[in-house]
């Protein structure tokens, strides 16, 4: 059975944006074993056309670029859009039913299933299927832009805290 993970960098105030702020390399390196060790991911459509920069090969990029291109086109994913009609390789589209589809994934897959985007994290946590959120946060403060959550959570409680290059993770479930 697998555990439904929302888990993103996040500033000081609650936002998050991959343009405003990005991981420092030891971080970078953390997020390419997380996305090796998943049972893969749950995408919304804006972040997943935003991660499909991934799908190209660039010569200028680094190791650690080249490294998580790597396991990001091979971890399994799912998509949820009313709009796109098709995704890439490997991909499994999900169009209507967001709970049943979950759920399914739920108890198909074994090991953590990551969800990217807040606004899909938001949907799946009304529907109580989040088992634990991830909050890398980062020392800035931008004053504006999507949330990390984006409406009132049941009460949550901190499990687990941790620095990893120059974010803290804390690690929170519901309860």
């Amino acid at each position: 059975m697998a555990r439904i993970i929302f888990d993103m960098n996040v500033s000081l105030d609650g936002y998050v944006d991959h343009d405003r702020f990005e991981p420092d390399a030891e971080l970078f390196r953390h997020w390419i074993e997380v996305v090796r060790d998943g049972a893969g991911s749950i995408y919304g459509r804006k972040l997943y056309e935003i991660m499909r920069y991934w799908e190209q090969d660039d010569p200028e990029w680094s190791d650690d670029l080249r490294a998580f291109a790597g396991v990001w086109r091979a971890e399994r994913k799912w998509v949820v859009s009313r709009t796109l009609t098709s995704v890439g390789p490997g991909v499994t589209l999900i169009s209507d039913g967001l709970e049943p589809a979950v759920r399914a994934i739920r108890d198909e897959v074994d090991g953590e299933v990551h969800v990217g985007g807040p606004a899909l994290a938001g949907r799946l946590t009304e529907l109580g299927l989040i088992d634990e959120y991830r909050l890398y946060t980062h020392p800035v403060v931008l004053g504006q832009g999507a949330p990390f959550f984006t409406g009132p959570r049941p009460p949550l409680r901190i499990t687990a805290h941790e620095r990893i290059g120059s974010a803290i993770r804390m690690t929170c479930v519901p309860g």
